[in-house]
């Protein structure tokens, strides 16, 4: 009846994601982030160090840290710490008492903290819209895309997926940002969601910039032709990309480095190149 110990296993990658029925363009300005669920309860469940919840943590933060530097709102859902028996409900008979049982665990993890400016919602069913002012404060405030994260894919992402979909709210699972019981089941959630119900995507679509050379490689080899893959220093033209993708690149990059465009790109399109135009004033 309770959750069993869970174990990780690799997340999707960019080439898993099945084929979305829908093509909507992703509009920060139309867009809401849900980091759903993640909280100390559900996480522990794979134990200490887990590499799996230590990447999708990751990838949330990005995408986090996006959206405060875009003014995009923040949401969170977390289960309260007690729960009534009529509150709970019939969550009793299929998990069983659940975080009631250890409140002591109810907080978000430590470093997806929310801050003073991020909305909390009480959860109190899979979906995050049941008995919570989500819908009313999306379009309030004109968003009608909900980037959804958290745990776990094949239950309350998918469920709040779904629901948002019906509520004319336009949802997008992030692939890689979410974690469930088994790859089996995680899979499965982003096919349902991708034919029925949303679009899913990959952290480094969202984001406009990519967070490391192999990112860069990661979301330029699905542009190129060849099979075979070039060097960092390889000519990327030699290997299939095309200058309708290269300007592409140019204006989704153009976002964060506004001198970025097409004539860069081209003068020297190598990913040592683009990693040097691109990592500017990054951090290592």
């Amino acid at each position: 009846m309770a959750i069993q110990k869970l174990h990780s296993y690799a997340l999707p990658a960019a080439q898993e994601i099945p084929l979305n029925k829908v093509s909507w363009a992703f509009d920060p300005q139309r867009a809401a982030l849900l980091i759903h669920d993640m909280q100390q309860y559900f996480l522990g469940f794979w134990g200490d160090n887990s590499p799996l919840i230590e990447k999708v943590v990751e990838n949330i933060a990005a995408l986090r840290q996006f959206c405060k530097q875009n003014n995009i709102p923040v949401y969170y859902t977390a289960q309260p710490s007690t729960q009534s028996d009529e509150d709970r409900a019939l969550l009793n008979d299929m998990w069983g008492p659940g975080l009631t049982r250890s409140p002591d665990q109810q907080r978000v993890v430590a470093a997806l903290a929310p801050d003073e400016s991020d909305t909390m919602l009480v959860k109190w069913r899979y979906s995050a819209f049941y008995r919570s002012p989500l819908e009313k404060m999306l379009k309030e405030t004109g968003r009608d895309q909900l980037i959804i994260t958290g745990v776990y894919a094949h239950i309350g992402c998918m469920i709040t997926a779904t629901d948002a979909f019906m509520r004319d709210i336009k949802p997008f699972m992030v692939a890689d940002a979410l974690a469930d019981f088994s790859r089996e089941e995680h899979l499965m959630a982003l096919r349902f969601v991708a034919g029925r119900s949303g679009r899913v995507v990959m952290t480094e679509e969202l984001l406009p910039l990519p967070a490391s050379k192999a990112a860069l490689r990661t979301l330029v080899m699905p542009l190129l032709d060849e099979s075979d893959e070039p060097l960092d220093d390889e000519n990327l033209i030699d290997y299939g990309l095309d200058s309708v993708r290269m300007m592409a690149l140019a204006a989704r990059w153009r976002k964060a480095h506004h001198d970025i465009d097409f004539v860069m790109l081209a003068k020297n399109p190598t990913i040592d190149a683009w990693w040097a135009l691109l990592s500017r004033g990054v951090k290592s």
